[in-house]
């Protein structure tokens, strides 16, 4: 088993790799209370339904109008109604990158695997992911328990923050394999020489580096997973447009176009985190 994981992960002391699956086992406990309050908030939209139709907006998905309402008070209320379907776009997109950049990694261990079983499994499920679009691995995972065992996923805002994890795990894990695979192998005889474990090689030089020349991949896929998050709304999670789209079937049709401004602020921010980023990566480099 141990030389197993050494072929898996380029560590050398048994310690490290408990360390690491112990830091998975911590972000996961972390995201699942941070996701446990929005998707009982997502769930009792639904408890007046004994099988709530898929795709249907409900009462509780938007705010209705009152008797004489005037212009300003109803953009006000439809502002208060989008900021806070909004927030489970973040909470999707926060929980999907805290855990989807650490999974990647792990997956593409198991790509550049020496054990040939361990590496084909892993490139058939990327080539499995990637080639089918996130909307279908959403319904999978939402209807695939309850069809196969009887117990059908019941947490719309879980299955979701599911089917991105696992999305987005598989391209950050190509990321980071074009990225490694393109290393010079310099710089792991140069790690031997000065007398350095493949644990320091690894987590001192070469991953400083990784980062690095994927960080413009990796931006773009966080800005993708972004505006991804829409999707959530085809298992009937109360997202940002999905509370637009309840305006409009009540005949007010701007807040769809409302929206963007959401998108807009949320990416440029994004943007201008991963400058800054880069920025402080060519200080540390010396460019």
């Amino acid at each position: 088993m141990k030389k197993i994981l050494q072929n898996i992960i380029p560590v050398s002391k048994q310690s490290r790799i408990i360390s690491a699956l112990l830091m998975v086992f911590l972000c996961l406990t972390i995201s699942g209370s941070i996701t446990a309050k929005a998707s009982d908030d997502v769930n009792n939209t639904y408890e007046a339904e004994e099988e709530p139709r898929m795709g249907s907006l409900q009462r509780g998905d938007f705010t209705l109008p009152t008797d004489n309402e005037d212009s300003l008070t109803r953009f006000q209320r439809i502002t208060l109604d989008l900021i806070d379907g909004f927030r489970f776009n973040i909470i999707i997109f926060s929980v999907t990158l805290v855990l989807a950049l650490p999974l990647g990694m792990i997956v593409t261990f198991g790509l550049m695997s020496k054990i040939l079983p361990i590496r084909w499994f892993c490139k058939t499920i990327v080539w499995i992911i990637r080639g089918s679009p996130l909307m279908l691995q959403i319904f999978i995972v939402f209807f695939v328990p309850g069809l196969l065992f009887g117990t059908p996923m019941r947490d719309r805002l879980l299955a979701a923050v599911i089917a991105f994890v696992i999305n987005y795990a598989m391209f950050f894990a190509e990321i980071y394999r074009g990225a490694l695979e393109n290393m010079p192998k310099g710089q792991f005889e140069a790690g031997k020489v000065l007398g350095l474990s493949k644990t320091k090689v690894f987590f001192h030089v070469i991953l400083f580096q990784v980062i690095k020349n994927s960080s413009a991949a990796i931006g773009n896929e966080v800005i993708n997973l972004l505006k991804d998050t829409s999707l959530a709304r085809v298992v009937a999670v109360s997202e940002v447009l999905m509370r637009a789209q309840g305006q409009a079937n009540l005949g007010i049709i701007w807040p769809l176009f409302y929206t963007l401004v959401f998108y807009l602020v949320a990416t440029g921010a994004i943007t201008l985190a991963f400058m800054y980023f880069e920025r402080r990566l060519k200080r540390a480099t010396g460019e």
